[in-house]
């Protein structure tokens, strides 16, 4: 006999599911609907299919943070990071028009269409620290965020950002949001560049910090010269930009 559910049923559940988040078979499974009854509802027009694992209340947009939320277990470490970490948590040089997600994993990885059809979102997994680090140093939720959203702390923020100059980032907007990072914690940027494994990203941090006058200044000094590279180092951006850092 052919399993049913019945609408009248359903509306007391549909009362009580997270609006404007993806759901999947499992959270669903915690509301009493299986995943029988999770496809059938998603035929009859009571969920919406985003994609595989993944429905959605009709009615209600995707939320950014319950999307987020909903891929940080599954892409093995998720975080935001860099330019957008910087400006979730405060530092920003001036307001985008639409927002770019700066994301990073673990390992590469793949947003889901229905994430990328509703946001702009980078994701990479580009490794500037080394393998004794653990994986969590300096991530943490937001104070008020959702506890599964982790947003790099800004002294990592700084980091990732600098390790995308040349690439998606470029040198003069940097240097503008590196001026307001004047607070940054000594000890806490001295842990992290201790496991930093790019001279690109070590030169950035101390010719930056050091061009503002930044308190943090000598401790990215240090490091640029534990990581060595001679006495200078030149890269050429992929928009041409030349990148000339030199070691005073």
């Amino acid at each position: 006999m052919t399993s049913t559910v019945e609408p009248v049923s359903f509306k007391k559940v549909l009362a009580r599911l997270p609006r404007g988040e993806p759901l999947s078979v499992g959270t669903l499974r915690g509301f009493g609907l299986s995943e029988f009854h999770s496809s059938w509802l998603a035929r009859n027009g009571w969920l919406e299919r985003l994609g595989r694992d993944a429905y959605l209340v009709p009615g209600a947009d995707v939320d950014r943070d319950g999307a987020l939320a909903y891929l940080a277990p599954r892409i093995p470490g998720l975080h935001v990071a860099g330019k957008t970490a910087l400006a979730w948590r405060g530092v920003r040089h001036h307001l985008a028009v639409k927002e770019r997600l700066s994301l990073w994993a673990d390992q590469p990885a793949r947003l889901p269409p229905w994430f990328t059809a509703r946001f702009d979102a980078r994701l990479q997994s580009t490794r500037i620290f080394d393998e004794k680090m653990s994986r969590s140093m300096g991530l943490q939720p937001l104070p008020n965020g959702r506890a599964e959203i982790l947003v790099s702390v800004p002294e990592r923020a700084l980091l990732e950002l600098l390790s995308d100059v040349g690439k998606s980032q470029s040198l003069d907007e940097a240097r503008q949001l590196v001026e307001s990072l004047r607070s940054l914690r000594g000890t806490v940027l001295d842990a992290l560049l201790r496991h930093l494994t790019r001279i690109k990203v070590a030169r950035l941090a101390e010719l930056l910090a050091s061009q503002s006058q930044l308190p943090w200044a000598p401790v990215a000094r240090k490091h640029s010269e534990r990581l060595g590279g001679g006495g200078r180092w030149v890269a050429v951006s992929r928009t041409g930009e030349r990148i000339d850092l030199r070691r005073h």
